[in-house]
């Protein structure tokens, strides 16, 4: 049984595949949240047999009780939505991490991508880091081949960066390794914030839209993000330790680049952290 279903084949004009899966390389659900911001309101394209991809006793569907009577199952849902932003057409794949049949599930798309015409892939993503939320987001990217970034992206780590792998990250190199150029673009979320984090979602959609030469809208994210920036400045306010680490942040601001151990061990913490009340 085949993992897809296309709804509907479009005609697309150069269009752009983007991805953001939830769960790892997510931190704080920046890069899924810039997913769902582009797709909102788009028509569906294609959906994913979840029964194929997914453990549903680790990732449980949700159960509407209403008075009484299980009245709705929402369950786990990977899809490919189509939205079109200053005249560019983005094909959104997002949903949850799936478990299962990931190489499958990277052959299925790239076969997809190559049918639809597909120009460009670009992978968003999120990862814990040693940053100070008083500071601009860094954003690292990375590319499949020279010259497909902007000058004034910052790509790396430089050397050997060993990691746990993503999904998406296997999605990405099947699609590369079909012809089609891919980029990713990865905002470096503080390491202590445990919540949302719009600013890690506005930096990861100003990079893809400078990328892509288009203006993406940032809707309430602005708004959200002043919200969540007074929130942490009060929490870090009434606590001396995290004070002292935020100074500390601070002053270690002026680096471009963390080194690939930073990174590699800022990951392996966030991993371990998984599943416990975690950070702030």
């Amino acid at each position: 049984m085949s993992l897809l279903q296309i709804s509907t084949t479009p005609t697309l004009v150069a269009p752009v595949l983007l991805g953001a899966f939830d769960g790892w390389i997510d931190a704080a659900g920046a890069a899924s949240a810039a997913a769902q911001h582009l797709a909102e309101g788009s028509d569906v394209v294609a959906t994913f047999d979840g029964d194929a991809l997914f453990d549903y006793r680790s990732r449980r569907p949700v159960l509407d009780v209403v008075d009484g009577s299980l009245a709705r199952l929402m369950w786990p849902e990977i899809t490919i939505r189509r939205s079109t932003y200053g005249g560019r057409d983005l094909l959104i794949l997002a949903g949850p991490e799936p478990d299962f049949r990931w190489r499958e599930m990277g052959e299925t798309i790239s076969d997809l991508a190559l049918r639809l015409g597909v120009v460009q892939w670009v992978s968003l993503g999120a990862i814990p880091a040693a940053v100070a939320h008083t500071r601009p987001v860094p954003v690292l990217a990375t590319a499949s081949a020279p010259g497909l970034l902007r000058e004034d992206a910052i790509q790396g780590p430089q050397g050997l960066l060993r990691v746990p792998a993503a999904a998406l990250s296997v999605v990405e190199m099947a699609v590369a390794e079909a012809g089609i150029p891919a980029v990713g673009f990865f905002a470096q979320v503080p390491n202590y914030v445990g919540g949302p984090y719009s600013a890690a979602t506005i930096a990861l959609l100003e990079n893809m839209g400078r990328h892509l030469g288009v203006e993406l809208p940032l809707g309430m994210l602005a708004e959200d993000a002043i919200a969540q920036r007074s929130n942490l400045d009060d929490l870090v306010a009434a606590q001396p330790e995290a004070r002292d680490y935020l100074q500390r942040l601070e002053e270690g601001s002026g680096q471009e680049m963390p080194s690939g151990d930073e990174l590699a061990s800022e990951i392996e913490r966030f991993l371990r952290e998984q599943g416990s009340d975690g950070p702030l």
